[in-house]
Parts: C-alpha cells; sequence; structure tokens
C-alpha cells in the first residue's frame, strides 16, 4: 500500500476514530477531551483532504479496491476508493465545514447533558458522508447513503425528550425510506443488466446498455437506463429534498443548530446532487431521466422559495432556502451543467453554513427563542454575527462579486441554453426565483438585526454577542462564501473535472456558457444588464420598503391576500395530504385488518370456529353415550353401514 493509499484511509477513519473515542469513552475522558479530541482527528482529517486534493491537481487519480467483503458468482462485493477531482472536491468541502461545526458546537452545546454524544454523532456522520462520496462502487455508495440517514435520525431527535424532535426525526427517516426504495431498486437493476457494481465497470458499458429495453409496466416498454436513472433519482429526491419528498427537511430544524449547518448545507442534502452528478456517465444517455430533472428541480426550487418569505422562524427561513437551492443544483444537473451544480453546492456550503450557524448565534443571544417577530435591532449587540450573515446574504441573494452569484447565474445562463423538454419551465422557475430569494433573505436580516427591539426587557439587557468558539467559525466560512465564486473559471470552464463528470456533445451547456464567458470582472459587468440582476436588486429592496419603511404593510398585504397567505403558510397543505392520506390510510388498513381481518376471520372463523365445531361435535356424539345397549347397537350398524358405503363407492 503506497502512502497516498494509505492517507485515503486516513481521511475517512480520522472522524470515525473521534466518535468512537467520544461515544464509547466520553463518561471517562469527560466533555473537554471529548471535544479536544473528535476536533483534533478533524484537523487530521481536513489536512489529508487537503494533500489529497493537492495531488489530484497533479493529475494523480486513483481508483482501486481496499477490502473484498463478499463474492457472489462472478460478482464481487468491494469496499473500495475512487479519488478524482469530484471526490476530491467533495471531501474538501465536506470535512472543513465538518470542522467548522464542531468548532461552534463548543459554544452552543456548552453545558448539555448530552455533549459527549452530540460530538460523537457528528463524527460519525462525517465518516458516513466520507465514505459515501469517496466510493467507487455502488454498494460502498448505499453503505453511505444509509449511514448518513441513521446519523441524521440520531441528530434531529437528539433532544429525543421533545415530542417534536421525535416526529421530526421519524418523519427524516421514513421519508427517506421512501427515496431510498427507489435508490434500492436502482441499485438493484444496476447489478442485473451490468453485472457488476463497480463506477468504471458500469460506464464503461452504459452505452450497450442503452438500446435494451425493460417492461415495467405490462404492455410498456421502457429504456433500461432510463429506469435505473429515474430510479436512482427518486434516491437523490428523498436525500437531497425534492418535490415530493422535501417534507423532512423543514421539521429537521428540531434538532440543535449545528446539525443545520452540518446536513443541510455541505453534507447530507447534497448527496443526492453528488450522487446525479458522479452518475452523469449514465444520465447522459437518457433524456427522460434529465428531462424529469429539469421539472422536479424547477419545481422545488419556485414553490419552497415561496414558503419562505412567510415563515416567521429563524431556521425555518434558512431551511426553505436550502431546498430552494437544492431545486437550483437539481436544475444544473438537469441541464447537464453538472460542474455547475458542484460549483454552486460548493459555495452554497459555506454561505448557508454562516446563514444557520449565524441563526444559531441569535439564538443563543434570545434564549432559545427563534421567533423573528421578536426580535430586532440585534445589529448594535451582535456586530460579528451580523456582518458575516450580511455577507452570506448577499451572496445567497446573488449579488455580483460574492460566491453565490457566480455559480447561480452559471445555472441560469446554462438552463437557458438547454434545449430538452422542461427546460423552458425550469428557466422560468429558476429567474423568478431570484427575487423571492433576494426578499426571503434580507427580510430575515431586516426582521432580525434592523429596526425597533421587539423582545422583552429582560432578554434585551442580556444581548451580547457569542463566545469566540461560535464567531470564529462564523468569520472563517464568511470568508470562504466571499472568495469561493472566484474560482469559477478553472471550475467551470477548465479541464477541473477531467474524466470525473462526462457531458455529451448536444447537451454540452457549459460549452456554450464558456463561449459568452468574458472572465470574471466581464461577467460581473455584464450582469447589470440582465435580468436576474435586478430581480434580485428587486427582492432587496422590496424586503428593505416592507419590514424597514413600511413595517405596518406586511400585516396589510398578509390580511389582502387571504386564502394565498394561508396556503404559502400550510405548505400548500401537503404535510396534511400525507398525514390523511399514508398515516391515515395507514391507520385504516389497520382497523380493517383488525376488525376484519382479526376479530372475525382469525379469532371469529378459525379460533372460535374451531371451537364452536369441536364443541358441538362433542354435543351431539355425546348423545350416543348414554349407558343403553341398543343406542351402541345402533351406533355400530350405522359406522358399519358408513364404511361398506365407502369401500363399494371406493371401488
Amino acid at each position: 500500500m503506497t502512502e497516498m493509499q494509505k492517507l485515503y484511509l486516513l481521511v475517512p477513519l480520522a472522524p470515525l476514530a473521534g466518535a468512537l473515542i467520544a461515544g464509547l469513552l466520553g463518561r471517562v475522558i469527560g466533555p473537554s477531551w471529548s471535544h479536544r479530541t473528535t476536533i483534533a482527528f478533524m484537523l487530521v482529517c481536513v489536512g489529508g483532504s487537503i494533500a489529497v486534493f493537492l495531488d489530484v491537481l497533479k493529475g494523480n487519480v486513483y481508483n482501486g479496491s481496499v477490502y473484498t467483503w463478499m463474492t457472489a458468482g462472478d460478482t464481487r462485493f468491494e469496499v473500495g476508493f475512487l479519488i478524482d477531482q469530484l471526490s476530491a472536491t467533495m471531501m474538501v468541502v465536506v470535512s472543513f465545514v465538518s470542522l467548522m461545526v464542531h468548532i461552534y458546537t463548543i459554544g452552543y452545546m456548552h453545558g448539555d447533558p448530552g455533549y459527549q454524544r452530540f460530538f460523537s454523532y457528528i463524527s460519525l456522520f462525517t465518516f458516513s458522508m466520507l465514505m459515501l462520496v469517496m466510493s467507487n462502487n455502488f454498494l460502498q455508495l448505499f453503505f453511505g447513503w444509509e449511514a448518513v440517514g441513521l446519523v441524521s435520525y440520531l441528530l434531529i431527535g437528539f433532544w429525543y425528550t421533545r415530542p417534536s424532535a421525535i416526529y421530526a426525526n421519524l418523519k427524516a427517516f421514513l421519508v427517506n425510506r421512501v427515496g431510498d426504495f427507489g435508490f434500492l431498486l436502482g441499485i438493484g437493476l444496476v447489478l442485473v443488466y451490468f453485472g457488476t457494481l463497480d463506477y468504471a465497470a458500469v460506464f464503461a458499458q452504459a452505452p450497450e446498455v442503452a438500446a435494451q429495453t425493460v417492461e415495467i409496466i405490462p404492455g410498456s416498454q421502457w429504456a433500461v437506463l432510463s429506469a435505473i436513472c429515474i430510479l436512482l433519482f427518486v434516491g437523490a429526491m428523498g436525500k437531497s429534498a425534492q418535490f415530493p419528498l422535501h417534507v423532512w427537511l423543514p421539521d429537521s430544524m428540531e434538532g440543535p443548530t449545528p446539525i443545520s449547518a452540518l446536513i443541510h448545507a455541505a453534507t447530507m442534502v447534497t448527496a443526492g446532487i453528488f450522487m446525479v452528478a458522479r452518475m452523469s456517465p449514465l444520465f447522459e444517455l437518457t433524456e427522460t431521466a434529465l428531462s424529469f430533472i429539469l421539472v422536479i428541480g424547477g419545481i422545488t426550487t419556485l414553490f419552497m422559495a415561496l414558503v419562505a418569505i412567510v415563515q416567521n422562524d429563524i431556521k425555518r427561513v434558512v431551511a426553505y432556502s436550502t431546498l430552494s437551492q437544492l431545486g437550483y443544483m437539481t436544475i444544473a444537473l438537469g441541464a447537464s451543467a453538472y460542474p455547475a451544480a458542484i460549483f454552486h453546492l460548493m459555495t452554497h456550503a459555506f454561505f448557508k453554513a454562516v446563514l444557520f450557524l449565524g441563526a444559531g448565534s441569535v439564538i443563543i443571544a434570545m434564549h432559545h427563542e427563534q421567533d423573528m417577530r421578536k426580535m430586532g435591532g440585534l445589529k448594535k449587540y451582535m456586530p460579528i454575527t451580523y456582518w458575516t450573515m450580511i455577507m452570506a446574504a448577499l451572496a445567497s441573494a446573488g449579488v455580483p462579486g460574492f460566491s453565490g452569484f457566480f455559480s447561480k447565474d452559471a445555472i441560469i445562463e446554462a438552463v437557458h441554453f438547454a434545449t430538452l423538454p422542461g427546460a423552458g419551465f425550469a428557466y422560468f422557475c429558476a429567474v423568478t426565483t431570484v427575487f423571492i430569494t433576494g426578499f426571503y433573505t434580507f427580510r430575515l436580516m431586516f426582521m432580525t438585526f434592523h429596526g425597533k427591539p421587539r423582545m422583552d426587557h429582560h432578554t434585551e439587557e442580556h444581548l451580547h454577542e457569542s463566545p469566540w468558539v461560535v464567531t470564529l467559525p462564523l468569520v472563517i466560512l464568511a470568508m470562504a462564501a466571499l472568495g469561493a465564486g472566484w474560482f469559477i473559471a478553472p471550475m467551470l470552464f477548465g479541464d477541473y473535472f477531467g474524466n470525473a463528470i462526462q457531458i455529451l456533445p448536444e447537451h454540452d451547456t457549459i460549452a456554450k456558457l464558456e463561449a459568452e464567458f468574458q472572465g470574471i470582472v466581464g461577467m460581473m459587468a455584464h450582469s447589470v444588464a440582465t435580468l436576474p440582476f435586478w430581480l434580485s436588486s428587486g427582492g432587496i429592496f422590496a424586503a428593505w420598503y416592507l419590514y424597514i419603511a413600511n413595517t405596518r404593510l406586511p400585516e396589510k398585504i398578509r390580511q389582502a391576500a387571504g386564502p394565498l397567505y394561508t396556503v404559502l403558510d400550510r405548505k400548500y397543505f401537503i404535510d396534511e395530504l400525507y398525514s390523511w392520506l399514508f398515516a391515515g390510510g395507514a391507520r385504516a388498513l389497520g382497523r380493517g385488518l383488525w376488525k376484519f381481518g382479526d376479530v372475525r376471520v382469525i379469532d371469529g372463523f378459525f379460533v372460535n370456529g374451531t371451537a364452536r365445531v369441536v364443541a358441538g361435535t362433542a354435543l351431539l356424539i355425546r348423545r350416543f353415550q348414554s349407558g343403553y345397549i341398543y343406542h351402541y347397537a345402533f351406533t355400530m350398524i350405522v359406522g358399519v353401514f358408513a364404511l361398506m358405503s365407502l369401500w363399494l363407492f371406493g371401488s
């Protein structure tokens, strides 16, 4: 094993070691050494990820097996690593954001009785995500996929004494199982038609399998690759919270705020985006799947952004913002702009982590109050939190010069060049959402940090900036949110991803985008004349006018909107629909099986019916056990007659 191969192993195993030590020995080593140990191992993980990233930039790509778990016939089920530009980029993003969350957690979770357990969980989550992004086969991908789902269940329900937290983690777990069922079916089809689970072997055979069909519905032929890719994307819909499997993510805000930043900014919810980009050699061969992805991404982008504008919980605003931004990434995938999707994944990881962690800083100062209607005027009390969040807000709104501008505009232009069915709808959703994003992002900023204080007197007296373990990660991540966008030229228009991502010439929207790219400065200068710039500016101005200049107007608009506001406030009644259809349907089925199947059929017919037959037979036979000889003689004659009849008819 070479030195680099040892380093590949070290990167995921370091957070696993920290998780085991904090989880199994946490009570022995105490809170301080729990966070010191896990953070030390995370530093090793980050250092290793950066070393791997720099090695990959030199052209050193690795694809190999580490361990053979099982062999069935000619099929080998292995643990292996694929280290290329795509996985190395994800390794750096995941490990770096995770390190910042570990440091932030020291301040946020101070004094919590589950302190050591929390550090164990987040380190274990990092290990699971790294195994997912580093995998070179579908088996290991599925292991990481399920592991992040399991640990997210533990983290969302971390405060298990709260009924709302238990409801949220069960909801997240069940909704993800729906998506994972499709994901597992897709992997099963891969094994059936390709005979292997190794990425390289599958990708090599993809053009041959593209001509094959499968009869999913009797009389209806589907292209095998279309079925595989759509099923795999159903898994991504659950993990990356795409409509209609998005309902779990807003409720997952019941978990501690560091989890919101870790799970919902850079790691778990981006697993689906990463997976589709990794599978680009398959998705490129099926326009049906790409069109499906475009439509789902467009719906998620626009409709989740609309819900964000009526939310008053500071974390839920950021949660619905995450849903909308994930929709942008999905649109990019459908438009075959995989590099733009990964680029937005990276920039989003930084500015969304700042927004989540900044919201947590505010919640600490407000004594765990999350309603923005009870905040206001926090800028003078929390300047570091404010300025880091304003940088993240500008990036989220797509203001030129900030990271979100470069990645979001690249996606909008790429989908504009796409010619697949559904591209027009996705483009409309992407452009419209630009205004809404600017509005809800700065609505959060103005309601929280500007205007008159609306909290009670006791809370206002004790307002102060968060400790350095909270603000330091905010500052570092804010700097990343500011500067990450300047890497657009090499990531999108250079040969950065090499062979890690494959795009067919007829789908290459990035090439069309590159033809119009005039450099970073030119892109910013040109943006002033484009619709997205003015829509973003209009959204920010509208938020300022409604929540700073004329604060009585929002309530009047809410009353005038009436049913429309109710629809948005109730999230299109999708939760109620699922509760009635699935939860209520399951209860109705259970009652039916109980009352008819159990009471009537099993108890009534088989159990009690058998008893009644035995009792009736016994009652009848008892009449012949009278003690009179002629009764016995009559019984014997009847018996002999019955036996002779059977013998005669049988012969």
